[in-house]
């Protein structure tokens, strides 16, 4: 396995948004935040406040996930403040799941924040992604506030 994250460039940044709006989206719903009806616009909004410049959007940084020449995945990192960063969103494009690809781009994004001068990196995980926090724990990241909720 050969792992790097290269910056993404305009079209597979155009990709990228088109799957995480709908992402996005079906996780918060999955969750119970948003109605089917208001999530893909909500998404939309979302993205677009986070990345009003896109891609090309200061102190964001987006890479496409490659095994050699092979795109795998995408990471995206956020330098929040100086010494703060955030992962907002890490895919492993299916049929590449479950081969290390996630564990080794989450590594490569640590080197990348360190050379940044980060100190810290957080990210969000939805509760019903176990595969995720599973993988988050194994990398030494601590749950620093758990919501909670119950439907009535």
């Amino acid at each position: 396995m050969n792992v790097k994250l290269d910056h993404m460039n305009s079209e597979e940044f155009q990709e990228y948004l088109s799957f995480a709006i709908k992402h996005f989206a079906e996780e918060h719903i999955k969750s119970g935040n948003w109605k089917p009806e208001e999530a893909i616009s909500k998404a939309a909004e979302e993205y677009e406040r986070l990345l009003p410049e896109g891609q090309d959007t200061e102190n964001n940084h987006l890479f496409t996930i490659r095994d050699g020449s092979k795109e795998v995945g995408m990471i995206w990192l956020s330098q929040i403040s100086n010494e703060k960063g955030f992962i907002y969103s890490i895919n492993i494009w299916k049929g590449n799941q479950g081969k290390g690809y996630g564990k080794k781009a989450m590594q490569e994004i640590e080197v990348l924040a360190n050379d940044l001068g980060l100190k810290s990196i957080g990210l969000h995980v939805f509760a019903h992604n176990n595969i995720a926090r599973d993988l988050y724990g194994k990398l030494g990241y601590i749950e620093k506030n758990i919501k909670m909720e119950k439907t009535l």
